[in-house]
């Protein structure tokens, strides 16, 4: 099948859906600025003061490393959480958004990102799953009670030249242990994963009740195969796949597009304007 063949019946597909799911790994971030963390060498251009330390991403992102180091993991993760509220979301989103309002069940989303950039670009934050949880809420790293809470007023200074936080750090209100983000780490066994399992169940409703949905997949890897095993399994033959690497989709899944989100989903946006549906 052709580039040609694949936008047709991707736009056909589109404009039949009742439901639109979309499912989005870190390749999402990449059109609105934000770090691509493949491989080691893009982990240290993110993060240059961690290549001294010889870290890998991987090493990083734990729990132990806010027992064994908790300046640097919260250097490390107040700092993108800093980034991620500062990145306004890119045109893609909106475009997404402006689908969705034209199908009689909106859209869910499936996203491994803790970044929030969903939500800051409008969608309801009950139409959205976070598998791996979310950078925005925080809990006790020792889990001591099943509850998190906004990281809203938690302000975090973060030494670039050291990648370590240099300010107070957030404290659990009910003992008084360190705080980290609410976020599924390599080899977590005290992630609180309630808030996940709710918006998991708000997905599995809205998923019932969908009768010809269209899954767009937007840049999710191999790597970490989440979403991708997510889209596959609820595609219904339907999988629209965009990834600048790794765009190969089965044929009784769907089909892929090699590109970026956001270009890929404005020519997608295009023709389905040309063909009367989209504008």
């Amino acid at each position: 099948m052709n580039i040609t063949e694949n936008f047709d019946k991707a736009v056909s597909w589109i404009r039949d859906a009742d439901g639109l799911l979309i499912t989005a790994g870190a390749g999402m971030g990449v059109d609105s600025g934000l770090p691509d963390f493949r491989g080691q060498e893009g982990f240290w251009r993110a993060y240059p003061a961690l290549r001294h330390e010889g870290f890998s991403f991987e090493e990083m992102a734990t729990a132990e490393r806010f027992e064994k180091d908790p300046a640097l993991a919260w250097g490390f993760y107040g700092h993108r959480l800093r980034l991620y509220r500062e990145t306004e979301p890119h045109e893609g989103f909106s475009i997404l958004h402006k689908w969705a309002a034209q199908m009689p069940r909106g859209a869910f989303i499936f996203t491994s990102n803790v970044d929030g950039q969903f939500q800051k670009a409008g969608f309801a934050p009950g139409r959205i799953h976070e598998c791996h949880g979310t950078i925005h809420q925080l809990q006790c790293v020792a889990a001591c009670r099943q509850t998190t809470w906004p990281a809203d007023v938690f302000q975090p200074v973060v030494d670039l030249d050291t990648a370590r936080i240099v300010g107070g750090m957030p404290h659990c209100p009910d003992c008084g242990r360190l705080a980290r983000p609410n976020i599924l780490m390599f080899w977590d066994g005290f992630w609180i994963e309630k808030d996940s399992e709710a918006q998991e169940a708000r997905l599995r409703a809205w998923y019932a009740s969908v009768q010809c949905p269209v899954v767009v997949e937007l840049g999710a890897g191999k790597a970490l195969p989440t979403v991708r095993n997510f889209s596959q399994r609820h595609a219904r033959h339907r999988l629209v796949r965009i990834n600048v690497r790794e765009s190969v989709a089965a044929p009784q899944d769907g089909i892929g597009f090699a590109g970026g989100a956001l270009d890929m989903l404005r020519q997608l946006d295009a023709r389905l304007i040309e063909a009367g549906w989209s504008n």
